[in-house]
């Protein structure tokens, strides 16, 4: 497939919160000048000099190796199976080593969304590099993106967006858990504490209990907790007896009141409150509907 040399944007489009600017596929071969003279030539540049782009790229090695280089992370071993995001106004040059090329994949994109992302800590400068391995689905993606911008149907930039994000999910979900599963002790703890909480759920019991049953100290115990759900062990206790509570309603005869008292919440008030903050719904309004 060749290349998409330019996708054209509207101030519609743009209200969407994302809009893809670029995205295409090449294989270089080995020993193959980089990048190809055929490359667009908004995007060419100098792999010696680098380049500094206006928008982020999403890419994808499915195989061969090389290097990344950027401002924030420095210089980094790419091989097959790694995506790297690049960044606006970010100094950086990627190139294949001459002996054995790479087969690469790429999709550029601007909007809102990805700000907010990159804003909250999903995405830095600091840590481009995320290590998936080849994944089918993954390069299905990038070609149903290729066919789509050059259909370019009625609203297709929309449909290009949730390509964006299904990758950009994808790769998150899949460089976290990688680097999550390297570490067995911390999963161990992780998963005791999920059952150590739902066997306490009516029962009056802290956090820091739950710490000392796992025989470490409480802060290293949420540090590792959060590092791996993405709450802190209280709220995901929280949101266990808020489950718990749903199950109640709808299954038995208890009061509020009750099973307030029976999950332990400091008050039916509170209970109420965080109820209605988790779901939308007061717990009577949940029971009646």
């Amino acid at each position: 497939m060749e290349p998409i040399k330019y996708i054209a944007q509207n101030s519609r489009d743009r209200e969407w919160g994302l809009t893809v600017c670029s995205v295409g596929h090449q294989k270089i071969a080995a020993g193959e000048e980089y990048p190809p003279r055929k490359h667009n030539q908004e995007y060419m540049f100098d792999p010696e000099h680098g380049r500094i782009l206006s928008e982020y790229q999403l890419i994808y090695i499915v195989d061969g190796q090389g290097t990344l280089t950027t401002r924030s992370a420095g210089e980094m071993k790419v091989k097959g199976g790694d995506m790297f995001i690049l960044f606006p106004g970010e100094w950086h040059s990627y190139r294949p080593d001459e002996g054995t090329g790479w087969n690469e994949y790429w999709i550029g994109f601007e909007g809102i969304n990805i700000d907010n992302r990159v804003q909250a800590g999903f995405f830095t400068p600091g840590s481009p590099l995320f290590h998936i391995g080849y994944d089918e689905f993954m390069v299905s993606l990038y070609n149903e993106a290729i066919r789509t911008a050059m259909r370019q149907e009625p609203y297709f930039q929309q449909l290009l967006a949730g390509v964006v994000n299904h990758l950009l999910g994808l790769m998150f979900m899949t460089g976290r858990k990688s680097l999550l599963q390297n570490d067995t002790e911390a999963m161990k703890i992780v998963n005791m504490a999920k059952n150590a909480m739902n066997d306490a759920l009516e029962e009056d019991v802290s956090m820091p209990d739950i710490a000392g049953q796992l025989s470490i100290s409480y802060s290293k115990f949420r540090r590792i907790f959060k590092q791996y759900t993405g709450q802190s062990p209280a709220q995901y206790f929280i949101n266990m007896k808020i489950h718990r509570a749903k199950e109640m309603l709808r299954g038995t005869s208890a009061s509020v009141k009750e099973i307030s008292l029976t999950l332990h919440f400091e008050s039916a008030e509170y209970f109420a409150t965080m109820f209605r903050n988790r779901t939308g719904m007061t717990p009577t309004e949940f029971r009646n509907a």
